[in-house]
């Protein structure tokens, strides 16, 4: 397995040398918003890859893209297709990477497509670690061709990668070095809110130092509160500490939001954020924050910088605010309530709360354990005995 510091050297030299490959692997509604934004760059030392298996479905959605590109006069860069891949077949996806040596490649495919699993999780149990199997499932298949082909990619995992990334850690496979999904949204929210307390316009005078995961980034999104659990959160105006309750931020961060694939708009963004957060660190030397779960295959989400140290690019967890202690405390709590009690040694261990919940909900009994060996199995059975019967009634 190669780590951040290595593959960002290959990265580097590539965004420098203007060329720059970006692999998208899935294009749904995430993936189609994620190719519009990087085409609305117009930026000529951009080549997009998109990977799939079914090439009429995925030319349409490149040509509705790149029409639309073009009447904007941003259709700058290149987009070729390849349709070679099922995801279920490592060493497709293993010479998809190969043949394209992408400098950025992202997980935005579904094991259960057309499916918000929060629609179903979220009424019923209000936890989301019951999918994990489901969210693994791909990602794990994709990061294994990535190491069998020796690729320097920089990987971001759109599927649950508060916990998907860290199972794959913990089991000693290579695993994604970033995720994007509901922590993402949630800073902007919060500053949206900070703003609209201090009466203020400019939201780029607001900045945010956050870390949680992913059972609150839902619950203060959908709800305006964080469930009586303090939140590790500071927010400054123009550097100044700004001393608002929590609870009154939280309030307003319950926004009007669709449910519908609109709403991946800001997955799409998520990743767009962080692409074009290294990209614009390596061509001005300007230092980035991003947030994101599953960085480095931690549980939870992070607060990231992507700066340089003298010559030398460095990507790292934000340690200036909050300890790496505090941070993984306040996420271990938070996942706790998603319905994770821990991960570790290749296993993934369900809460009992969970179980209770889901037996009474369901009426079914998930296993205390998923050791990674057991994935597709359990992964089946979700599907099988609580997704298709959901969606039936």
């Amino acid at each position: 397995m190669k780590t951040i510091d290595e593959k960002i050297l290959t990265v580097e030299k590539n965004i420098k040398d203007g060329k720059i490959c970006i692999m998208i692997i899935g294009l749904g509604s995430v993936g189609t918003y994620l190719l519009d934004y990087l085409v609305s760059l117009g930026d000529p030392a951009i080549k997009i890859v998109v990977v799939g298996r079914n090439y009429e479905k995925i030319q349409t959605k490149v040509n509705i893209v790149r029409i639309a590109a073009l009447i904007r006069g941003l259709c700058k860069s290149q987009i070729e297709i390849d349709a070679t891949v099922d995801l279920t077949d490592i060493d497709a996806i293993s010479r998809a990477i190969s043949k394209y040596q992408p400098d950025f490649i992202v997980n935005s495919s579904r094991a259960y497509p057309g499916l918000k699993y929060g629609t179903i999780s979220w009424k019923n149990i209000r936890a989301y670690g019951i999918w994990t199997p489901l969210a693994i499932r791909f990602t794990k298949n994709i990061m294994t061709a990535a190491e069998n082909s020796d690729s320097n990619a920089i990987v971001i995992n759109t599927s649950y990668s508060d916990a998907v990334n860290v199972w794959l850690k913990s089991a000693g496979r290579n695993f994604p070095d970033f995720g994007s999904g509901n922590f993402n949204h949630l800073v902007p929210r919060i500053k949206y809110a900070v703003a609209e307390i201090l009466g203020i316009e400019n939201f780029w005078d607001i900045e945010v130092m956050f870390a949680t995961g992913h059972f609150h980034d839902v619950c203060i999104s959908k709800e305006g509160h964080s469930e009586g659990v303090k939140q590790l959160l500071k927010v400054y105006l123009n550097g100044t500490e700004q001393n608002i309750s929590q609870e009154e931020i939280f309030s307003k961060c319950n926004i009007p939001m669709p449910t519908n694939e609109l709403r991946n708009m800001m997955n799409a963004s998520s990743n767009y954020r962080i692409i074009t957060a290294i990209i614009e660190t390596v061509r001005t030397h300007k230092e980035n924050l991003i947030f994101t779960p599953g960085v480095f295959g931690e549980l939870g989400g992070y607060p990231v910088k992507i700066k340089y140290v003298g010559d030398k690019l460095k990507i790292e967890i934000d340690t200036s605010v909050f300890s790496m202690e505090e941070m993984q405390q306040a996420n271990k709590k938070s996942m706790y309530l998603d319905g994770i009690e821990k991960i570790e040694g290749g296993t993934l261990y369900y809460t009992d709360e969970l179980l209770q919940k889901v037996q009474k909900s369901f009426g079914v009994n998930l296993p205390k354990s998923v050791p990674y060996s057991e994935i597709e199995k359990v992964a089946q059975f979700i599907i099988d005995e609580i997704i298709t019967p959901q969606l039936n009634k």
